[in-house]
C-alpha cells in the first residue's frame, strides 16, 4: 500500500461526509433518490481510485470533486437530445419586451419583497425555488445550476453540455424569465 493511501480513511467517509455530499448533490439535482445514489457512487468511485489520491487536497474536497463530475454526467444525460425542446420552448415563449427593449406591461417584474432581508437562507424560499427549478426543461435547469449555483465558467458549461455560446445565453435568459414568473406566482 502506498503512502498516499494512508492519507485516506474510507471507514469514516459515510459518517464524516455523507450529509455534506448529499446536501451538495440535492442542491444541484433536486431529486432525493438520485442525490443518494450519486453519493453512494461517489464513495464507490473513491474506493476504486484510492491509489490515485495524491493528498494535494482534503478527503472532503477530493470526494466533492468526484461527486461534482458525477453530477455533470447527470446534466449531460439530461441535456442530450434536448436541443429540440429548447427551440420549441423558445417559440412558445410570449414576447416579454416591447420594441424599445423595455418590459411589456403584462410581463413587467413585480417586487418580491425580499430586497431588505437575506431570504436565500430561508428554507421556505429555497423550497419554492427548487420547485420552480424542477419545472424547467432539464437542459435549462442544468445550465442555470452550473452557472449560478456552481459558478462554472460559460465555456466549460457549453463544452460539457454541448450547447453553443449563443444558445447558452438564450437558455439563461429564458430560465431567468421563467424563474421570475414562477417565484412571483408562488412567493
Amino acid at each position: 500500500m502506498s503512502t498516499e493511501s494512508y492519507l485516506l480513511d474510507p471507514h469514516k467517509w459515510v459518517k464524516a461526509y455523507a450529509d455534506y455530499l448529499y446536501a451538495y448533490a440535492i442542491r444541484r439535482i433536486s431529486n432525493e433518490e438520485l442525490a443518494k445514489d450519486l453519493v453512494q457512487e461517489t464513495f464507490l468511485a473513491a474506493l476504486e481510485k484510492a491509489d490515485n489520491f495524491e493528498g494535494k487536497s482534503s478527503e472532503r474536497t477530493w470526494l466533492t470533486a468526484i461527486l461534482k463530475n458525477k453530477i455533470i454526467d447527470v446534466y449531460r444525460k439530461k441535456s442530450s437530445g434536448l436541443t429540440k425542446d429548447v427551440q420549441q420552448a423558445e417559440h412558445e415563449q410570449q414576447d416579454f419586451f416591447e420594441s424599445d427593449g423595455h418590459w411589456s406591461p403584462a410581463h413587467r417584474p413585480l417586487e418580491f419583497g425580499i430586497e431588505d432581508k437575506d431570504h436565500l437562507g430561508n428554507k421556505e424560499f429555497n423550497a419554492i425555488l427548487q420547485k420552480c427549478l424542477q419545472k424547467l426543461p432539464a437542459l435549462w435547469m442544468s445550465v442555470f445550476t452550473m452557472k449560478h449555483i456552481d459558478d462554472e465558467e460559460t465555456t466549460l458549461i457549453c463544452t460539457e453540455l454541448k450547447v453553443s455560446p449563443s444558445n447558452f445565453w438564450v437558455i439563461i435568459h429564458r430560465t431567468k424569465l421563467n424563474l421570475r414568473a414562477c417565484l412571483q406566482k408562488n412567493w
